[in-house]
């Protein structure tokens, strides 16, 4: 569940934050680490490309409902409808 680290950027900044994660999500490859005879390279998220696009789906959401959809955080359950 999204915890609005992104809350309160602009809809350009978080629709650039989405797209650097779908960007990440479907390149389908990340450089971790390496070393090869005296060479190495690191990388390292700050965030995870999945808990990126999350989080700012979850802003856009907060900051425009009707074009971006609500966030359904409850589920609720109807125990009246049931056959016998």
């Amino acid at each position: 569940m999204a915890s609005g680290l992104f809350i309160g950027l602009t809809e350009c900044e978080l629709l650039d934050i989405k797209a650097k994660a779908v960007a990440l999500i479907t390149e389908g490859k990340t450089l971790m680490s390496y070393s090869d005879s005296g060479s190495s390279a690191t990388k390292q998220f700050s965030l995870p490309p999945k808990e990126m696009l999350n989080e700012a789906m979850f802003a856009l959401s907060r900051l425009d409902p009707g074009k971006y959809g609500r966030r359904a955080t409850m589920i609720y359950t109807r125990w009246d409808n049931r056959y016998e």
